[in-house]
């Protein structure tokens, strides 16, 4: 069977038989009504668009409730566009994994246009103006990580693209921020139309963030005489444009071996994996958790689809940021931290495995439950104590999600003093809790620092997961060994000290000689890493 629009009208018989679900909806109708009138194009190619935000378009075109589809439009790994989109007709495969081990395979048909976000690809750029041109147009949103909205490079200097484009212009721009703020000059020329620009990763503050950007790429070039004046308000002004923040919360682990060989006995051609140029895994089928929710400030100047039908919450930005902080900082991501330092370190291949071992396990309750939950603000649209539940006994033991300690320990340095530091800093605030109540979170800080080392528990190297701040960091451990007697304090105090990465100062904030002790013990030797976990979770008790 051929997983394109072609092959599935051959052989929908087929697919169902397989036990697929197909979309519902007249196809050709949808298509050629996206084309025209445009409502909703997003900026990342990844998977957890097609996963989420493509599955809920489908699940609303099936129903009736939306006429148009979604475009997508990917910059980073074109190769993702010219190797996995486009051969198929844009539709890719969605399993869900239940931790019940039930699965559900469904054909997304949501997507019906993709893009490459790039000025140098003529005829693309061409047509992502023409649609940012579009009065229909009611929303851009993004998943393109942290880093696609980076302007600076890690020593604080422009990174030479935005540089570039500052000095130049929106003509060709080439940074990822400079063509979204060409584009949304596009559209300001064009009778100053409203949109949302409505970013959806995972990171604090993201609509915030995703403005910050852009309005310092439009300021330079208004500066410059670049753009018109009035181009910059418009950015300003949210009742022409907005940039609402939001929570996203699904995973979804690079393909797996195991399902590209389920649904190749299906009998589907072209499920190969691809690994692109930068080294990114990717494939036409996606595999996720069924868990999934997305809460977004509902501010949209040109209105919006009504996504609330297939389950989008939409409030104001205050509870927005407590149901981002509530995941972010306390219910999920710190524990998912936690177990990449320590599944690194005890030699995990999997999350799920991990949930297995007893102490492991009671880590990551006393992170959440102990630690995390008295500094929780309760959003109201979610129960911080439910969802905390669902994922310690649910989601993160789910032993069919192939999610892997190596994946979730990438860019660590970036994560801690969001997942950690904002809880440090609220036991700090607080007159009624003292930091010195606060034992499993030194005791990640010094497991990571340990993690730096490069060798696992039993003393055999392992490579380290992708972060900016490995160079600066990796050295001060460089002299130390998995041995007693030696100045781990001289070593690691660089890092101690450093509030960029824990979000304190740990030695202004009373947890430095707890974090070293704990060090320390993790570097005594061979099996000090299991040793040192069981005696203070378990004394944590």
């Amino acid at each position: 069977m051929q997983l394109t629009r072609a092959g599935i009208a051959r052989d929908a018989q087929g697919f169902q038989n397989a036990g697929y679900a197909l979309p519902q909806f007249d196809e050709k109708k949808v298509i050629q009504k996206t084309m025209q009138e445009p409502v909703w194009l997003h900026f990342g190619t990844g998977n957890i668009f097609r996963a989420f935000q493509a599955n809920v378009v489908q699940k609303l075109l099936n129903a009736g409730e939306m006429e148009q589809g979604i475009i997508a439009a990917g910059g980073s790994n074109p190769e993702i566009i010219e190797k996995v989109y486009r051969p198929h007709d844009n539709l890719s495969v969605l399993v869900t994994l239940k931790a019940d081990g039930g699965i559900e395979k469904t054909v997304i048909g949501s997507i019906v246009e993709s893009l490459v976000t790039s000025s140098s690809y003529g005829r693309d750029y061409a047509r992502m103006k023409e649609i940012f041109r579009a009065p229909t147009l009611q929303m851009v949103s993004f998943t393109i990580t942290e880093k696609g909205y980076s302007l600076r490079a890690a020593d604080g200097s422009l990174q030479a693209s935005v540089k570039k484009d500052m000095e130049q212009g929106p003509e060709k721009p080439v940074s990822y921020m400079g063509i979204i703020t060409a584009l949304l000059y596009e559209r300001y020329q064009n009778n100053a139309l409203p949109l949302a620009c409505v970013s959806m990763d995972n990171c604090s503050h993201n609509g915030e963030v995703l403005y910050q950007a852009v309005a310092a790429i439009a300021q330079a070039w208004k500066e410059r005489g670049l753009v018109e004046e009035g181009f910059v308000s418009y950015l300003q002004d949210r009742d022409r444009v907005s940039f609402p923040c939001s929570m996203i919360d699904k995973i979804t682990p690079r393909p797996d071996a195991r399902i590209e060989a389920l649904l190749m006995k299906d009998g589907i051609d072209g499920l190969e994996q691809i690994v692109t140029s930068r080294g990114t895994y990717a494939s036409v089928f996606v595999n996720a958790e069924e868990c999934e929710y997305l809460v977004i400030e509902d501010a949209f100047p040109n209105g919006r689809p009504p996504l609330e039908k297939g389950g989008v919450i939409f409030t104001d930005r205050a509870t927005v940021d407590k149901a981002e902080k509530m995941k972010v900082c306390t219910c999920l991501n710190p524990l998912h931290t936690a177990l990449a330092v320590y599944g690194c370190l005890l030699g995990y291949d999997l999350i799920s495995k991990e949930m297995e071992n007893p102490v492991l396990k009671r880590m990551v309750e006393i992170i959440g439950y102990q630690e995390g939950l008295p500094v929780v603000v309760n959003p109201g649209i979610l129960s911080p104590e439910k969802f905390l539940d669902e994922v310690i006994n649910i989601r993160i033991p789910n032993p069919f999600m192939p999610d892997t300690p190596q994946r979730i320990a990438t860019d660590t340095s970036q994560k801690l003093p969001v997942r950690y530091g904002q809880t440090v800093k609220s036991y700090l605030a607080s007159e009624d809790l003292s930091v010195d109540t606060l034992n499993i979170i030194p005791l990640v800080f010094a497991g990571w620092i340990r993690y730096l080392m490069g060798v696992d528990d039993q003393g055999k190297p392992f490579k380290l997961s992708p972060d900016p701040l490995l160079e600066s960091v990796c050295p001060c451990v460089a002299g130390l060994g998995l041995k007693e007697d030696q100045d781990v304090e001289k070593a690691i105090s660089p890092i101690l000290e450093n509030a960029e990465i824990f979000g304190v100062n740990l030695y202004e904030a009373g947890l430095a000689d707890k974090v070293t002790g704990y060090f320390r013990e993790l570097t005594a030797g061979p099996g000090a890493v299991e040793a040192t976990l069981r005696k203070y979770v378990m004394l944590s008790e």
